[in-house]
């Protein structure tokens, strides 16, 4: 976990800061009642935890999931690349692995993976939200934690 957070200093487009607020308030603060200002009422979901989601209430239950798997769930900004309605970018997402996962009982210890969200914007709000995560460097931590 040594590779540093983005410097939010120098500003952000439009959706890259929906982006930031996405991880930061939403993810960090487990705020759901920012899900219907950053996504659209259908809006499709692979979550980096193997999910896929169909609107706001499917995404809140995995919400309420991962932030009760993980104590103190954060999430590390560490990349962002903006390419016409999209924004793509390299998060490390993280907290204490306290209920059973993949067949791994609570260890109690912080564990962290890496996540490559793509997220897809039409009209403002986020259409369609891909996240590939590396499960199996999760699983190697939560079984050596």
């Amino acid at each position: 976990m040594d590779e540093p957070a983005l410097d939010w200093s120098r500003g952000l487009s439009p959706q890259k800061e929906m982006v930031r607020a996405f991880y930061k308030e939403l993810w960090d603060r487990a705020d759901k009642t920012l899900i219907p200002k950053i996504f659209h009422a259908n809006f499709t979901f692979r979550g980096s935890l193997g999910p896929t989601l169909v609107g706001h209430e499917g995404f809140a239950g995995y919400v309420d999931f991962v932030t009760s798997t993980f104590g103190s769930y954060t999430t590390d900004i560490l990349a962002m690349v903006e390419e016409g309605p999209c924004v793509s970018g390299k998060m490390r997402f993280h907290g204490y692995h306290r209920k059973e996962l993949f067949g791994i009982p609570p260890s109690g210890h912080h564990v962290w993976w890496i996540g490559m969200p793509i997220f897809t914007f039409e009209g403002g709000k986020v259409r369609d939200l891909f996240v590939l995560g590396d499960i199996y460097g999760l699983i190697e931590r939560m079984r050596t934690a």
